[in-house]
């Protein structure tokens, strides 16, 4: 936290003094049969208690004490935490339609002004997912056609690593940029090479935007906007977007131009003859410019970011436990051989397929999920819930259940193997959220998971570099929305 929220924090505890000596009263009383939870302060409710670098953890930490479904307060905003796979269910999958909107989140609402697809509401929300789901399938997505992409991708990327010779790298970068082409041939119908500076600058300025909104500058600002001067993350969140916004107005504008509507190439192109169909019938609808670059923005951040993250976390784990790596390479030997990985193999490889599972369900890069709101006054499990009540369903709760996993705090493939080394699916596995809400990308992801998982395995054996030993390589996530690995060189040693 830089001085400028640390000032922040000593104003908004001055406030707090003033207001509690005028009132004559210390604590907020809850309304009746909400979740219970620890008592607010006035104005800056839980914040005290709150690791504002890992909210996640306090969260987990209370739940001890008031259970499964409990109450907290962020300034004046009341919020309910859900944890546990059998609540999350219930709420998510069970009483879908309750709690699919997603909550008014001052630097969300700023950045996407109401557009695109993952923080908008209602109607809007409703068509862009309709139209974007039917779009990613009619080009691709889940099909042979985007297989060949990921494919073409794959062997790109290991002579990339190639090019290292075994030697230390890190590999943020170049896992981002491979990942990151596949939604770019569907959005924009191309792909990029790894060293071109305008790609580059694109994902730096998505990954630092994940990175500062889950940063406590960003948290400050979301429990007190009218404070949003002071705090350097969000005007660092909010010149990015102006930046990523300005390069997404160029591919329009180069898209609009080129339009053919019998030769239609990719989603932009899509999205445009939608717009005209919009404009011929004079109807004020969706289709506009504002919801296209948002929703660029949205399918571009999501299809990169989560994916090539689990990968990176994957080959860390192959480095920290090179038995595991080791099975997998016997078994991509068996079954592969030297032939190139395809989806069709993926039913013949029950240990990589169950590795590539324990990788998503261990990493757990979105601890606190994305946010849900009530879409209605609902009651669940006993307790009263207003609508428009902010919800945090703790997919790291799901993933780590003790009721539902094992050895839940450890990397252990088994979970997805049964007596006889069969895969078996696992209804706690929730990487990818569930219900209304569900990704929108998961076959994508999925197929893309294997794909390049199974490929690096093949051609490489993934190593710590030079002088560090496997005990060494630290587990530790870094801060922000997602949850990466800590920054690392790898050694890829060509394989024989």
């Amino acid at each position: 936290m830089d001085w400028i929220d640390s000032l922040s924090i000593l104003f908004l505890f001055t406030l707090v003094i003033m207001f509690t000596l005028k009132m004559g009263c210390f604590w907020n009383k809850s309304p009746q049969n909400l979740p219970p939870g620890p008592r607010p302060l006035p104005l800056i409710g839980n914040l005290l208690i709150m690791d504002l670098k890992r909210p996640h953890r306090t969260m987990l930490k209370l739940s001890e004490q008031y259970g499964s479904v409990f109450s907290i307060q962020m300034g004046f905003r009341k919020m309910v935490v859900l944890i546990g796979y059998e609540t999350v269910k219930e709420a998510l999958v069970n009483q879908a339609d309750a709690f699919a909107d997603r909550p008014f989140i001052p630097m969300f609402e700023e950045f996407s002004k109401g557009f695109g697809m993952i923080h908008s509401h209602g109607e809007n929300r409703k068509v862009m997912r309709r139209f974007t789901l039917t779009t990613l399938r009619d080009y691709g997505m889940g099909k042979s056609t985007i297989e060949e992409k990921i494919v073409q991708e794959c062997n790109i990327l290991t002579k990339k690593i190639e090019c290292y010779e075994g030697k230390p790298f890190e590999n943020t970068i170049i896992m981002n940029a491979a990942v990151a082409n596949i939604i770019v041939s569907i959005l924009l119908g191309m792909r990029y090479e790894y060293d071109d500076p305008k790609y580059i600058r694109l994902l730096l300025l998505i990954n630092e935007n994940i990175r500062l909104i889950g940063s406590s500058s960003v948290m400050l600002y979301n429990m007190f906007p009218a404070l949003g001067f002071l705090f350097r993350g969000r005007k660092t969140v909010l010149k990015n977007r102006e930046e990523l916004f300005a390069f997404m107005n160029v591919i329009f504008i180069k898209h609009l131009r080129d339009l053919n509507e019998n030769d239609q190439r990719s989603f932009i192109d899509s999205f445009l003859i939608r717009q005209q169909e919009e404009k011929k019938n004079k109807t004020n609808g969706y289709f506009h410019k504002e919801n296209l670059i948002a929703l660029l923005g949205n399918l571009f951040s999501a299809g990169m970011e989560t994916t090539s993250t689990t990968l990176r976390w994957g080959l860390l784990l192959m480095m920290k436990f090179p038995d595991v790596q080791n099975k997998v390479q016997e078994e991509i030997g068996k079954v592969v051989g030297t032939a190139q990985p395809r989806i069709e193999h993926r039913t013949k490889m029950p240990y990589t397929d169950a590795v590539i599972h324990e990788i998503q369900r261990f990493a757990d890069i979105v601890p606190t999920n994305l946010p849900h709101a009530t879409s209605m006054d609902v009651t669940f499990k006993g307790y009263f819930i207003p609508k428009g009540t902010h919800i945090i369903p703790m997919l790291t709760s799901v993933l780590h259940d003790e009721s539902q996993w094992e050895k839940p705090h450890k990397f252990y493939p088994e979970h997805f193997l049964d007596s006889e080394g069969k895969f078996v699916k696992r209804d706690a596995f929730m990487p990818f959220s569930a219900g209304r809400r569900i990704c929108a990308g998961e076959t994508l992801a999925k197929m893309e998971l294997f794909l390049f998982f199974t490929s690096l395995l093949q051609r490489f054996t993934f190593q710590p570099p030079p002088g560090t030993d496997k005990e060494d390589l630290d587990l530790t996530p870094a801060i922000g929305f997602t949850a990466p690995p800590m920054i690392h060189n790898i050694c890829a040693v060509p394989r024989s």
